[in-house]
Formats: C-alpha cells, structure tokens, sequence
C-alpha cells in the first residue's frame, strides 16, 4: 500500500492480475483551464461489471467498448477500473468550488478532470447515497427501454442493485404490480424498504406484461422467459462478460410471441436519445436519489486502504454484498 505523499499525488486502485489488485501512487498536475481537482469522499463498487474486470472476464471483443471514463492502463491487466466517485471540488471554476459532485472515476483518492465531466450532488442527497448514481443511471435507462406502463403486471429477476433500481423505479408507477424476484429469502426485506413484492423463482406471478432480467445468471433468465405473458417483453439487463449463456428458446418462448430486449447504458434509450443527452441522464439519475429508502441497497463503508485485501469477499458470488461504499480520508469532513 503507498503512502499518503501529500498534494502532488493520488493514491488508485489497480486490477493487476485475476483475483488480485493493489494501491498505486500516481503523480498528479496542476488542473487546467475548465478542469476541476476532486478530492474523493465515496466511491462505489458496481458488482456485476467490476467482478467480470476483476477476474479478467472482460472478452476481447468488447476492450474498447468496455472501456470507462477516465479509465488507466488497457484490459485484461493492469487496469485502473470504477465508475461511481463522489467527491469535493477543491480546485476549479468558481461555481463548482467546493461542491460535492459525482464523477464516472476509478477508485482514487483524488483526480483531475474537465469540469463538464462532474455533477454537483442535488440538495437532500447524501455523498454516500450519491455513490448510486451510476447504477441508477443504468436502472433509469433500462426502464425507457422496457417502457412498463401504469397497472402493469411486472417482474423483476435478480434483486441486485440495478434489479432492485428497476423495481424501485416501476413501482412509482400508478397501479402497478410490481415483484422483486431471487433465489435469496433475505431479499425479502430490502423489497419491502422499496415499497415492492418479493417472491421466490418458483412462486413468482406469471402472466407478467413485462419481465426485465437482472441476475446475471442462465437461471435468472431461464426464469424470466417463464414469467412472461401472451406477447409481453423481456428485457435482458445483465452482462455476462467473456461466459456463455444458453438460452431457453424452445417451449412456448415461439407461440407466445416473446420479445427478448437487450438494454445497455453505454448510449441514452432509443426512446428518448432525441431530446436526452447522457449529462442530462445522470443529472436526473441523481435527483432520484433523494429517496432515503435507497439507502438499504448500501453497504456499511469499507476503507479505501482495505479494498485490495478485501476486494476477493465483496466480489464473491455469495458475499451478499449490494453496493459496496468505499470510505477515504476525506469522507469524516464530508457533509
């Protein structure tokens, strides 16, 4: 683990071998004109997509597309990966000065960035809860995809974060059915804090108008088909990295006419891409963090010297772990 060497300098997680990461120390400059120094309070681990990065599960087919903002080094290793940073602006334009602002970063104690790639937190949302905006990005953008409408019958399998964004975000709807589903019994509780049914697999309603997929897992999807109704869409949200899935299209997928959807964050929803941009996307992500409920999908706060010893257990398939927060120095003045 690097020291703290003062004001030059970073400190950044690097991924450098499957299974293994480390803490690097990286010189810093002076920022620029239009360019903002951040010093981070929160950063967030997204599972799903670090796990594959981590284990060095990223195909080569997908190197470039997978490639994050501000992201070091090229895959499979080394590679300085994340995407979900809070931090306090403490060098930079006047109107940003100070703030506490969002930034799609690694995992760095401090970083230099153009002022337009950073949004300020919106007041009544917390920095920690602030950590979800990437997820809730990818929620709000899945949602514009799979288009649900008021009194739909809707399921959602996989009661991770975005899965349980998802649901949080149908169950607004006026007279919707909305039910979490997972394999998990304990998921139970954090539906209930999102003001959502819970069901197992195999007790899950069916008939749904609308089914979005979040588990990452063949089962998962397996499930989802089977929950679909006459003509309904499934809407497949999760990445499955380097591995193969095998899909059930036999049965009654053809005579019941299925649509099986693809949703990715990478560019705004069909949709809405005409009059959204993706700074505009995450400004809305943000201010729907303002629902404190929102903080039962976070895990109590990890410190950033710990992640590399750390990092196997929160990535591992049963760890239970939601979002990871990830506290740094910076976080005990935060407000």
């Amino acid at each position: 683990m690097a020291a703290d060497r003062g004001e030059d300098g970073a400190e950044a997680l690097w991924c450098v071998g499957p299974g293994r990461a480390e803490i690097r120390w990286e010189s810093l400059r002076e920022p620029g004109p239009g360019e903002v120094r951040i010093r981070t309070v929160h950063s967030a681990i997204s599972r799903g997509t670090e796990r594959l990065v981590f284990g060095g599960r990223v195909p080569e087919t997908e190197y470039e597309r997978m490639r994050a903002p501000f992201m070091g080094g090229a895959f499979p290793f080394p590679v300085k990966y994340g995407y979900a940073t809070v931090g306090r602006v403490e060098r930079g334009p006047s109107e940003l000065a100070g703030r506490m602002v969002f930034a799609l970063h690694p995992h760095q104690s401090v970083f230099i960035v153009p002022a337009e790639a950073v949004a300020p937190l919106p007041g009544g949302v917390p920095p920690a809860r602030a950590a979800l905006a990437a997820n809730m990005e990818t929620a709000l953008n899945a949602v514009w995809d799979a288009a649900p409408a008021a009194a739909d019958r809707i399921a959602v399998v996989g009661a991770g974060v975005v899965g349980s964004l998802a649901a949080w975000l149908c169950g607004r709807l006026p007279g919707a059915e909305v039910t979490l589903v997972d394999v998990e019994p304990s998921r139970a509780d954090l539906a209930r804090k999102l003001g959502v049914g819970f069901a197992a697999p195999g007790s899950a309603p069916t008939d749904c108008d609308l089914v979005i997929h979040a588990s990452g897992a063949a089962a998962g999807l397996s499930t989802a088909l089977g929950l679909a109704g006459e003509e309904a869409t499934v809407l497949e949200l999760s990445w499955y990295g380097a591995g193969e899935v095998a899909i059930p299209l036999g049965g009654a997928f053809h005579s019941r006419r299925l649509r099986l959807v693809s949703s990715q964050v990478g560019r705004v929803a069909p949709s809405h891409r005409a009059r959204w941009t993706p700074r505009r996307r995450l400004a809305a992500a943000l201010d729907l963090l303002a629902d404190a409920r929102l903080d039962a999908l976070l895990a109590p706060a990890i410190r950033f010297h710990d992640l590399p010893a750390r990092l196997p257990d929160i990535l591992a398939p049963a760890s239970g772990v939601l979002c990871q927060l990830v506290a740094y120095p910076a976080a005990a003045a935060a407000v």
